[in-house]
Formats: C-alpha cells, structure tokens, sequence
C-alpha cells in the first residue's frame, strides 16, 4: 500500500520597502546594485561641468554620474522575505521627492561618508523630525576601514542614543545584507509593543 506525502506549506511572502539616503555622493547607488538580484533601476545623469558647480565633490572621487530620482532594486533574505530597496538622490534640489519615495517604507538606512560628514545633515535631520520611519545609521567604508571612531561620529551627528549606528562597506554584499538586518531589526523593536509594567497595589 502507497502512502502519498502531504504537500510543504508554502510560506506566506513578506515583503519590506526600505529606502536608502544619505547626501550627495555617499555610496547609495553602490549599496543597492551591490545587493540587487535584479538588474537594479537607478536614474543616472553624466555629471557635466556646470553640474559640478551645483553639487560639488571634494577630491578623491572618480565619481561622474548622479543619481537624479531614485535607484530601485530588490533582494529576497529569505523564503518568505523581499525587500525592495529605494534610494534617495542626495541633492538639494530633490529633497521634496523624499516624501514620496518614504511613503509605505518598512525602514530606512542612512549611509554617510566621515569624509564629507556635513552633507548627511539634513537626512539625519529629515528622519529625526519630518518622518516616522524608523533609521539606523551606516558608515560607508570607502577605503575598507573606519576612519573614524563610532562614538565621535554619533556626536558629530548627535544622534539620539536609540538610533543604532553601523558601518557597511557598500561594496559588499554580505556587507550590506547585514545592514538591511539592522535596520529591519531595529523596525521591529520600535514596533513591539512596551511591557507594561507591574502594577502596583
């Protein structure tokens, strides 16, 4: 007599959109094909020579595209876990597209470049008080080290104690993985509800 094994539960998808910003030239375009396993979509402009009197970069950067919307990619963690990653332009003038592209976001990663430490200001400041979207903080290791101690970064960034700050070299996939688990990590434990604590008679 036969016996006919029962089908695996399919697991149910889950699915995640975090957004990747940070200033001008920071490496969010690099984190998001570093980890894409689709052709990752961005909206890249030659950098002409009248555009680099507008978003300037310091010296030791080869870079000679700009990101001028959004990069968009997608990376599967698990049977049961996409994340769709939305990265920011950095300039100035984009700013008011950061709305759109937060909107429905899970998390968001803020990666920053200790080189050029102002030009993250404004989107730690944007998700400290003009979003409700939990960020953690990443550290690009341009050269495959931290320049920089963690601690003075946090300071310089004055970032609030809870906000978990990292470092991630955006060229690596492994590297990045680990980063988009903290954030959604750190999603997760905003969205936990407080224990309530004992009362007292």
């Amino acid at each position: 007599m036969g016996f006919t094994s029962s089908p695996s539960p399919v697991p149910q998808l889950t699915s995640a959109k975090i957004v990747v910003a940070g200033g001008f030239g920071v490496g969010k375009t690099t984190l998001v094909g570093a980890v894409s396993e689709i052709p990752p979509v961005n909206t890249e402009a030659w950098m002409t020579q009248a555009a680099k009197t507008v978003d300037p970069l310091t010296g030791g950067t080869d870079k000679v595209t700009t990101t001028v919307a959004m990069d968009f990619g997608r990376i599967t963690l698990a049977d049961d876990l996409v994340l769709y990653l939305f990265g920011t332009p950095g300039q100035a003038r984009f700013w008011p597209m950061w709305d759109d592209l937060c909107r429905g976001a899970s998390s968001a990663v803020v990666l920053v470049d200790t080189r050029r430490l102002d030009v993250s200001f404004a989107a730690v400041n944007y998700f400290e008080n003009d979003s409700d979207v939990p960020f953690i903080v990443a550290v690009n290791l341009f050269d495959g080290h931290c320049s920089h101690d963690l601690t003075d970064v946090r300071e310089a960034l004055q970032l609030a104690p809870e906000t978990p700050l990292v470092t991630c070299d955006a060229r690596s996939r492994g590297s990045v993985v680990e980063t988009l688990t903290v954030s959604l990590s750190h999603t997760m434990r905003q969205a936990a509800p407080a224990t309530a604590a004992p009362s007292r008679h």
